[in-house]
């Protein structure tokens, strides 16, 4: 065990307090195998789906351990339903889409895009969950929302489990579903974010968790941030934007997206709600540039926006429509310059942080 073993490290069984969220196996079990652990974003992904890629997660790390993040926001609607989503869609938000996909000459998308492959939905997230818990994943982190009765049940069956908040008011809420491990999530992170800064929140959700350990997120990217994250009082790290540039990650990405995400400095991202419906922090492209712009409509709430431009973001990825391309990321994407191993990365993560904190 190294420098920065602690109890948490102990608690789980792996050798750095750093975890890693990525919606991409192999970067998963990298990071896993690195040391770390590994969680896996299985939100946009069908029941079966997640059964089946957890089950294959755990065969290629063995018997240590691993997580998965699910968003389970309120409000949904009850049922898989595109259709009634599609009769709630403005016709002027329905023209302002078209207009993007003739103004950059959109090719057709061959299926739904990730975002409408299904709805997200109480019926979808009662699915999901039963594939979790089903699972021997180590960790169950609620991205968005942590709904007592899934806590309560994912503790029973004796796994971990996370809720990711980005403001002291959240703490409340969250220590009340029954958590076991609190994120607190900075601004400067990249997807789903919420408006404190990192350095701002971290103290503060720290003290009001009490004994409840708390991971620092929102731009982490180096070994420093690291060292900086323990010394606010965090207990660890929850890192995702450092494993965009990964070999493993990069080997299913555009070529495109792969050099925007290489060129990007931390001014290069931006909040949008072009995505979802609720503020996601992205690379800057000509997608978050259209939302941006003084004729564009107010986007739809989730799931609505996500059925208004589902088919859409996957067909620019699909035909890699490179104005248009984006990724979810966070500043923290100023630190990436080239493609590296996940275990490169997670080792000079490590020397650097024990090297910052003696």
């Amino acid at each position: 065990m190294g420098a920065l073993t602690n109890d948490l490290c102990r608690q789980f069984g792996i050798e750095h307090p750093i975890f890693g969220f990525a919606h991409d196996i192999a970067t998963v079990v990298a990071i896993t195998n690195s040391g770390g652990l590994g969680v896996y974003g299985a939100t946009r992904r069908f029941p079966h789906e997640i059964a089946d890629e957890l089950a294959e997660i755990r065969r290629l790390v063995g018997d240590k351990p691993f997580g998965v993040d699910l968003v389970l926001p309120d409000g949904m609607p009850e049922h898989n339903s595109r259709e009634a989503i599609e009769k709630h869609i403005p016709d002027e938000h329905r023209s302002f889409v078209e207009g993007i996909v003739e103004k950059y000459d959109v090719p057709e998308p061959s299926g739904p895009g990730m975002r409408t492959r299904f709805i997200r939905s109480a019926e979808i997230e009662a699915e999901q969950l039963e594939a979790v818990m089903a699972s021997d994943v180590n960790l169950f982190a609620c991205g968005i929302g942590a709904p007592r009765p899934a806590v309560d049940r994912a503790k029973e069956l004796g796994k971990t489990t996370a809720a990711l908040i980005g403001s002291p008011r959240h703490v409340r809420r969250a220590l009340a579903s029954g958590v076991e491990l609190i994120v607190a999530q900075g601004a400067e992170a990249g997807a789903h974010t919420g408006t404190i800064g990192t350095f701002s929140l971290v103290p503060q959700i720290v003290d009001a968790c009490g004994d409840i350990p708390v991971l620092a997120a929102g731009g982490v990217a180096t070994g420093r941030h690291v060292a900086a994250s323990l010394a606010l009082g965090a207990a660890g790290v929850w890192a995702g934007t450092i494993w965009l540039t990964t070999t493993e990650h990069t080997g299913h990405m555009q070529p495109a997206l792969v050099d925007k995400l290489l060129a990007a400095t931390s001014a290069d991202t931006v909040v949008t709600r072009g995505n979802s419906g609720k503020t996601f922090r992205q690379i800057r492209s000509a997608w978050s540039d259209e939302w941006a712009a003084e004729d564009a409509p107010d986007a739809l709430k989730m799931p609505y926006q996500d059925v208004l431009v589902g088919d859409l973001l996957g067909a620019i990825t699909e035909h890699g429509v490179e104005p248009l391309l984006h990724s979810g990321a966070g500043q923290g994407i100023g630190y990436a310059s080239e493609v590296r191993p996940v275990a490169e990365v997670m080792a000079e993560l490590v020397a650097e942080a024990e090297a910052a904190t003696h």
